[in-house]
């Protein structure tokens, strides 16, 4: 018996706009119209925003799991997430990486905990949160910092 889990996204596109389903929710994924030329219509998220609004989700979603695990008093998180990338690289210029070169996390928690207590729920969560190890696995360059709100 496995014990995998597994993600599906289906979809279709025109042009630069895709609109795409998981499970029952629909994701439109798009670029502003001035985008490499082409544009979009700029109807949703581009797509590496998209996976930066990924990370504060799963983040938090991993922060609520481990909060539980520690009986940590977690009221709430605000996120600002931040990437950085050379945009040559996905314009086709092979010496230059197409993804992000620096990620910043910054968090607020809204908490009764002490900032030693927070420390420890960020580690724990960035250890275990699957977006962040696939964004550091990949040799992004990851700030996290978390304050209490």
């Amino acid at each position: 018996m496995s014990n995998k889990m597994t993600f599906q996204v289906t979809g279709t596109t025109k042009n630069m706009k895709s609109t795409l389903k998981a499970k029952q929710h629909e994701v439109i994924i798009d670029e502003p119209p001035n985008m490499g030329g082409m544009g979009g219509t700029d109807e949703g998220q581009d797509p590496l925003s998209n996976l930066l609004a990924s990370l504060a989700g799963c983040e938090n979603v991993i922060a609520n799991m481990v909060g539980k695990e520690m009986e940590f008093d977690l009221e709430s998180i605000e996120f600002d997430v931040n990437g950085e990338l050379d945009p040559r690289g996905l314009m086709g210029q092979a010496d230059v990486r197409p993804y992000f070169e620096k990620v910043s996390v910054h968090a607020k928690v809204t908490t009764s905990e002490s900032q030693d207590r927070i420390d420890e729920l960020k580690d724990k969560t960035d250890a275990r949160c699957p977006v962040y190890t696939t964004l550091k696995a990949a040799g992004v360059e990851l700030e996290a910092n978390w304050t209490k709100a």
